[in-house]
Parts: structure tokens; sequence; C-alpha cells
């Protein structure tokens, strides 16, 4: 369905606005909590029944039994190797649990949901054509409900794959959930576009399932800050989270590019990271940011140097792109060295 906000005086898109003419004020904006922005496409689905908590908890990588009324968790449903097969944001309201998803993946999440829910008294439903989503940099009082973003604090039973303090620190984000019907441009004062939040997020680091191809570990893109419990029992993919953290290396990581801004055009989601004439990773999110200028988020080798400056090959010409470190090249192995202690012990 379009965006009402469509009619706005500059709205630029087809079904949502991606700006209204000022994207680089417009991030701003946002940034600042002077706008918000129509989130509409991200879909909503509700858990109800006296089981949802509880099966939920047993089936995803967080830990969701005794969750706060009001209180945002993330979760992620892994295959049985540990790669992420769908992302979502949650919050518990009284009779319901409301789950957060991005544009065009409730669908897939509810089937799978349903493949696994068996004789648990859970309700499954996709309230996406009642119910709209806002986002901004802080809660609106018009909101039924809001999701505040976890990223990138380290949650409980969580930890940090990136240097300290997280280049995002600062970042605050808040999805509102209204009622579809009331949203109207009246409904904020000031609006930025879906190219905004965009490059927030890209900035932030902040994972989403773009960066997800069918060999993601949440080790790579530093989701176990936020969205893996690493002291919960048994779930799907939990036997390689707990393995790579405690004995290996994750064999790719994620990175920020700051791309050379000399060329007008950036470079498409997909474009080969090389080094060396070799092919070292892929971009997976490009933006131009308001104050950083052209940037990607990346997933490159493990192995790849930290300082070393790469290459991004667009369809036309490639592009020197400096790397800010995200995911540590040693992070994991955090019991590697105390059991080969233990082992030359003995």
């Amino acid at each position: 369905m379009s965006s009402p906000l469509l009619g706005l005086p500059g709205a630029i898109g087809d079904t949502f606005p991606l700006h209204y003419g000022d994207p680089l004020g417009e991030q701003r904006r946002l940034t600042e909590g002077a706008a918000t922005v129509d989130a509409s496409s991200y879909e909503l689905i509700t858990l109800t029944g006296p089981d949802h908590l509880v099966w939920l908890d047993s089936i995803s990588s967080n830990v969701f039994v005794g969750i706060a009324h009001g209180e945002t968790r993330e979760g992620l449903i892994l295959d049985p190797h540990g790669h992420v097969e769908h992302q979502f944001l949650l919050i518990d309201e009284a009779e319901a649990s409301w789950l957060l998803v991005e544009p065009g993946r409730a669908d897939a999440l509810i089937a799978w949901l349903l493949s696994m829910r068996f004789r648990m008294q859970v309700g499954i439903e996709n309230v996406s054509d009642s119910w709209a989503v806002i986002a901004s940099a802080s809660a609106l009082t018009s909101a039924i409900h809001v999701f505040a973003d976890p990223w990138p604090r380290v949650m409980p039973g969580g930890v940090a794959y990136s240097v300290d303090p997280h280049p995002a620190e600062k970042f605050t984000l808040h999805w509102n959930v209204v009622a579809r019907a009331d949203l109207t441009p009246d409904l904020s004062p000031h609006w930025s576009g879906t190219d905004a939040l965009d490059a927030l997020l890209v900035r932030a680091a902040r994972p989403t399932m773009a960066d997800v191809d069918e060999k993601t570990l949440p080790h790579e893109l530093d989701w176990l800050r936020t969205a893996v419990h690493l002291n919960k029992g048994c779930y799907r993919g939990q036997e390689t989270i707990a393995k790579v953290h405690n004995l290996g290396h994750p064999p790719r990581r994620a990175v920020l590019l700051h791309l050379d801004g000399s060329d007008s055009e950036l470079p498409k989601p997909g474009s080969k990271v090389k080094h060396d004439g070799k092919v070292v990773g892929r971009v997976t999110r490009v933006a131009r940011h308001y104050e950083w200028g052209p940037i990607a988020y990346a997933v490159v080798k493990r192995s790849l140097g930290p300082a070393v400056d790469v290459e991004v090959h667009g369809s036309t010409s490639a592009m020197t792109a400096s790397q800010e470190l995200l995911v540590a090249p040693d992070a994991g192995a955090t019991r590697r060295e105390a059991i080969s202690q233990y082992r030359a012990g003995r």
C-alpha cells in the first residue's frame, strides 16, 4: 500500500517517500529528534496464547520468558548450523507479544513459526494491515506501542565483538506503532524520508537482514551484543554459537567502509570488495551520510588486515575505501587458551 505522505510537498518515491528534497538535512533532523520517518513498510506480527513466550524462547537465540512489559528484546532464528534465517524485535504487552520485522519478511517468518508450533497454544497473526510503524529518535506520545532499539548496547547474556566504545554509542532509534488509519501528514510536524533512516542505520553499523546470506553467523555482524543470550538453554543453532565463541573465530567480519567521495555514483549492494586484486568481501548497504560522506557496510574475510585500504568495484568503476573496524579479527576463541592450559597441565 502507498504512503499517504507521498502527497507532501517535495516527496520523492513510488510507494514510500525516499526523501522530501533535502536528503542530508533530513538525516540531521532525524538524528536530532526533530523529524520522524514513515517506516510502515516494516511489518508487525502478534503472538498470543498462554504458551507463546515459553515457546518462542525455546526456538530462538534470546531469552523472552520474564520480559517486562514494554521492554524491547531482539531475537534471531537460526538454522541447525547457526546461520541466521530470521530477525525480529519483540515487546510484550498484556495478552500479546508484538514482533517487528523488516519489510517483506513477515510471511516467511510466520510460515516457519507455524511449522514449529506443534501442540503449543500459540496464536500467530500478521497485523501489518491494521498497524503502521513510524521511526524516530525518541518515543512518540501518539504511539500505542514502542520498540526501543537495543542497538548497540550489550544486553544481558550478550557480548561485544567490536571496539569499545562502539562507533554508534550515541545511536538511539524508536519504532513507534500507530493505527494505520492515523498515519497522516498531520501526525508529525516534520518528516524525513526512508533514505535518511537507511543512512543512519548504516552509520550505526546496525545489522539488518540485508547483510545476511546463507552463511552468515551472528558473530560476524556483532549480533551477539543484542540478539543472542550466551547463557540460555538449548535452541536450534546454539552449538555453533557456543563453539565459535568459545573455541574459534568467525570466518568473516563486518566493516564500515569510508568511500572515496570523488565519484558521484555510489557502488551498489553486492559490489565486490578487493585487496591486491583478490576478492575479500562484498558490500551489503551503501549510503551518503550527512557528516561522513559516502559510506558502505560490508562483510569481509577475517584475514583481511584491518588497517589496509581496499577497492570497491561497482558496475563501471572502482573506488578506494578505508576501513572502520566493527568486528575485531581476533574476536571469539574466549576459552581456547584456558582449555589449552588445562590440557597442558594434565
